[in-house]
């Protein structure tokens, strides 16, 4: 995934440049705070072969094989050992749970993979690891507090997989996804698409590091990022009303390059006098693009008598 890649640095403290074996640029302590088992220190190739397995296409499996990126990602998500649960979405080989074992108080795995999800349960006894597709689990129900998710999300399921664990409330996500979603997720007012509107009304996005293809194996055809989702502590769109305003977003964005005006009227279903109508009761311009109305537009559009 993604060529350089920044991670954030906490308060005025001095940090040291460096690249990753992948060549990725990280900013970051010159040593890793972990101690890394020998079966994270092998190939994913010959860590697999050892277990008689190897990568499912079916499943999209590709396995993160740069240790230096593993300890950005669990940097990122700015985990208390004393009292952090954290819920781990695709945990493959262990690359993240070895590290997230030592930075949380208790972890949850969620793994597809059942030959996999066995052996991270003979690997990690403290770990409770379940095998279940991700989008079928009730994820709010795993915890009786505020958790932390991380997720290495295959890329086939990245936009539904984000809108579920963002409905399950945690306190932070931080989510490896393509470079080109993670770009569309986070960007600013102007360049706005349907789901980085649904995200950044129930959270703050922003790439936290750039990760390239070869950090990978198998390698995927693209680049990829570590997406921060930091829910607002007072979203505009309480959680029951979500699933609406999603819908609402989505007629908006029926066809984007058009006059809101008209794909409004096409997404709804309405005459386009009605979806002017509508517009000017918040006092949106029916002439802009979708894409050029800020967060708050939206918010007003849905909340219109």
């Amino acid at each position: 995934m993604p060529q350089g890649y920044r991670a954030r640095a906490s308060g005025s403290a001095a940090v040291a440049a460096r690249r990753s074996k992948t060549g990725a640029r990280l900013i970051s302590p010159p040593k890793s705070a972990y101690a890394h088992s020998e079966s994270l220190t092998r190939h994913p190739r010959e860590h697999l072969r050892s277990l008689g397995l190897r990568p499912r296409r079916g499943l999209s499996q590709s396995f993160l094989d740069d240790q230096a990126i593993a300890d950005a990602i669990v940097r990122a998500a700015a985990l208390d050992p004393a009292h952090d649960e954290v819920l781990e979405v695709g945990p493959g080989l262990g690359v993240l749970t070895e590290r997230l074992v030592c930075a949380a108080r208790h972890v949850v795995a969620i793994e597809l993979d059942p030959q996999l999800a066995d052996w991270l349960r003979s690997e990690y006894a403290s770990v409770e690891v379940l095998t279940a597709d991700v989008l079928r689990v009730d994820v709010r129900a795993l915890f009786s507090g505020p958790f932390v998710a991380v997720a290495n999300l295959p890329y086939h399921i990245t936009s539904p997989a984000i809108r579920h664990l963002l409905a399950a409330q945690p306190r932070r996500l931080v989510v490896m996804t393509q470079r080109e979603v993670a770009e569309r997720v986070s960007a600013p007012t102007g360049e706005l698409g349907a789901l980085s509107v649904i995200v950044q009304a129930q959270a703050a996005a922003s790439i936290v590091l750039h990760v390239p293809r070869s950090a990978f194996y198998p390698q995927p055809k693209v680049d990829s990022a570590v997406l921060l989702l930091e829910p607002h502590a007072a979203p505009p769109i309480g959680r029951e009303a979500v699933p609406a305003f999603e819908e609402l977003v989505h007629a908006g964005f029926k066809q984007p390059r058009k006059q809101l005006g008209n794909s409004l009227a096409d997404g709804l279903g309405v005459s386009k006098a009605d979806a002017v109508t509508l517009l000017r009761s918040v006092q949106i311009d029916h002439s802009r693009r979708p894409q050029e109305l800020a967060i708050d537009d939206w918010v007003r559009l849905f909340e219109a008598p």
